[in-house]
């Protein structure tokens, strides 16, 4: 869809940039000359080629996005260099704009120094939200797809823009798990050069390591527990990912350990790989899994009872 509509932006930017070529060679001719007037001639002129070149700088910018579109197929990526393109054509084009207002680039330059001033203790907050976005851009601290936690914001990034960035909350003032609450949360990206992020995404790092506890009692065969809880996280894991090479399958190889809690039970922790988006869902699968194999067995496993538990 989105390379549908960058191909109608070429196709339009392509039949202006025509016209604009038309307009710069027809006020020479004496039939428009003799109506508008031959002083305004060289002002029309101008006038059309500076149209014309930004035209083609966004004509250049959209071909580039529909490159980028086709090419590369890491989201984050993807809508960063989008951004980036749209920026510096944005740029450009206010260098023509400048470049017709005033005579000389030595005037605009002198201009925009005065402008950049002023402006510079007037927008800190903006300039410093923009001067962390291309931090963002350069570094990658988080890109759109990722799931984040900074300054007690955590959720899924859905878009950086050039002031600020933002996220599908996860957990939130009503939730105690990692779903999303379905909140909006937009946050300046000048937070970035001040706070600490975590991301629990990446492309390196696709998974995160989480655990679950059952409680079981001193009495229970804490190797027949092992064995369960290993073969159903195991199992879950190989079914969501069955293209996982043997060497991933061994780096993310859940593990089982125990200890004691507060109410005199033992624990059983098993210790497993998750994507961030998946933690609340895979929990649960290694419970329905696990539950059924060890209350099948009442002689090996045996779970708190009482008012106790």
């Amino acid at each position: 869809m989105k390379d549908q509509k960058t191909g109608y932006w070429i196709t339009i930017y392509g039949i202006v940039a025509a016209l604009l070529v038309a307009i710069y060679y027809l006020v020479n001719l004496d039939v428009f000359n003799s109506w508008l007037g031959y002083k305004y001639t060289p002002l029309l002129q101008k006038l059309s080629l500076s149209l014309f070149i930004i035209t083609m700088i966004f004509l250049s910018s959209k071909i580039v996005a529909r490159i980028i579109i086709a090419q590369t197929h890491n989201e984050g990526d993807r809508y960063n260099l989008l951004r980036i393109t749209r920026f510096l054509a944005i740029v450009f084009s206010l260098i023509v704009v400048a470049s017709f207002l005033f005579q000389n680039l030595l005037a605009a330059a002198a201009t925009f120094g005065l402008l950049s001033l002023v402006l510079g203790f007037a927008l800190q907050a903006p300039i410093t939200s923009f001067i962390a976005w291309v931090y963002l851009v350069f570094r990658r601290s988080y890109l759109v797809g990722d799931r984040i936690q900074i300054k007690g914001f955590r959720g899924d990034v859905v878009e950086i823009s050039y002031l600020d960035t933002s996220i599908l909350e996860c957990s939130g003032d009503y939730l105690v798990n990692d779903r999303r609450s379905g909140r909006v949360v937009r946050f300046p990206n000048s937070l970035i050069l001040r706070e600490e992020i975590i991301n629990y995404s990446g492309p390196e790092t696709p998974f995160i390591w989480n655990e679950t506890a059952i409680q079981v009692a001193f009495t229970s065969d804490l190797q027949f527990v092992e064995e369960c809880l290993l073969e159903v996280a195991t199992k879950d894991f190989l079914d969501r990912y069955p293209n996982l090479s043997k060497l991933k399958q061994e780096k993310w190889k859940p593990a089982v350990y125990f200890r004691n809690n507060s109410y005199a039970w033992m624990e059983a922790v098993i210790s497993y790989p998750v994507q961030p988006t998946d933690t609340t869902g895979r929990r649960n699968r290694i419970l329905k899994g696990v539950l059924p194999l060890l209350n099948a067995a009442p002689n090996k496993v045996q779970f708190p009872e009482g008012a106790i538990r």
